[in-house]
């Protein structure tokens, strides 16, 4: 694998509070940035799955997941396989509307790229967009050309493909 390439690690973890916190310190400990962090409920009772991207090199990144597999309240770690991989982001995107032209300028934008227009006032247009950061990043280059009042990422989150899965059982 390249040096400095982007790594996705999956985390079930105890739900309960100061987890979130805990891993986040892991992290700033060894001065290693997280670009991006997802935490929500897992399949699983009473756990949590946290999908956690970071740049890094492959030694660096293996040694911040054998951390996170020592840490009391996490339950199974993993670096997901980019080629095996299903990865999604979400996009709140409030975009300013000078006049009809540019409303259907950007309108058209959206179905380009499958998003939906989930709020419209007489002078902005809120869009959202699902898809793989790239995904995200080229529909924002386009919409630089308009006056963009705010944006909202939520960060990735991942599984791995096929039958096999991250589970405390497994």
């Amino acid at each position: 694998m390249e040096v400095g390439k982007t790594k996705v690690i999956s985390v079930i973890v105890e739900n309960k509070p100061g987890v979130l916190h805990m891993i986040a310190n892991l992290f700033r400990r060894r001065n290693f940035n997280i670009e991006s962090i997802t935490v929500g409920p897992s399949v699983e009772i009473d756990s949590a799955r946290m999908t956690i991207t970071v740049h890094g090199d492959e030694k660096t990144v293996d040694q911040v997941v054998k951390q996170l597999a020592k840490q009391i309240d996490v339950l199974k770690v993993a670096e997901l396989e980019h080629d095996h991989l299903v990865m999604r982001e979400l996009s709140l995107i409030k975009v300013a509307v000078k006049d009809a032209k540019e409303r259907s300028d950007i309108i058209n934008l959206v179905e380009v790229f499958r998003g939906r227009i989930v709020d419209v006032a007489t002078d902005s247009l809120m869009v959202e967009i699902t898809g793989t950061p790239d995904k995200i990043d080229a529909f924002l280059n386009l919409m630089h050309t308009f006056e963009i009042l705010e944006l909202a990422r939520t960060g990735i989150t991942a599984l791995g493909r096929g039958i096999k899965s991250i589970r405390i059982d497994e």
